[in-house]
């Protein structure tokens, strides 16, 4: 499996360029999967549903499925966040894992950078990121990817990948 980033600050684009990249992806004829990474916590289940129940009463894990999908929750109770390699190895065999998120992994990256937020650029100080995309011109080293071209952003993906 080829594994690439997209990181930056919350609130930059990550969740809409992976949206807008997955069917560029797809339409190529491959076959993608996502990691998203929350620093806080989230919830896909709703309180009084039964597999909520379930949870709430200590069960680690629950399974879920219907016609048309499964998903399995998994509790941690106090066990540390497992890693990104730990996550890789549960997904099933797919041409790319589209990584949002883990800013610091040790993955290709492109960082999406949107100087009006006002925050600092990652790429100085991450080794990782192989690109910027920006909806803004910047002064920086790296090949700079228009933010609102994902078919741009997904070519330049394929041929990095293509030459590591």
């Amino acid at each position: 499996m080829k594994v690439f980033g997209i990181a930056g600050w919350s609130g930059s684009g990550k969740t809409t360029l992976v949206e807008k990249l997955i069917p560029e992806f797809t339409g190529r004829g491959l076959t993608v999967s996502v990691i998203k990474h929350a620093h806080h916590g989230f919830d896909l289940d709703k309180p009084g549903k039964d597999s909520w129940r379930h949870r709430e009463a200590g069960a680690t894990q629950v399974l879920m499925l219907s016609n048309d999908r499964w998903v399995l929750m998994h509790e941690l109770r106090g066990a540390p966040e497992p890693t990104l390699e730990e996550q890789l190895r549960v997904l099933e065999p797919t041409d790319l894992v589209l990584i949002e998120g883990y800013k610091a992994a040790a993955v290709p990256k492109i960082e999406i950078h949107r100087p009006a937020h006002g925050k600092p650029p990652l790429w100085p100080e991450n080794e990782h990121v192989v690109a910027v995309a920006s909806d803004a011109v910047l002064d920086c080293p790296l090949p700079l990817l228009p933010l609102n071209e994902p078919a741009v952003v997904a070519d330049f993906i394929l041929k990095h990948l293509e030459s590591a």
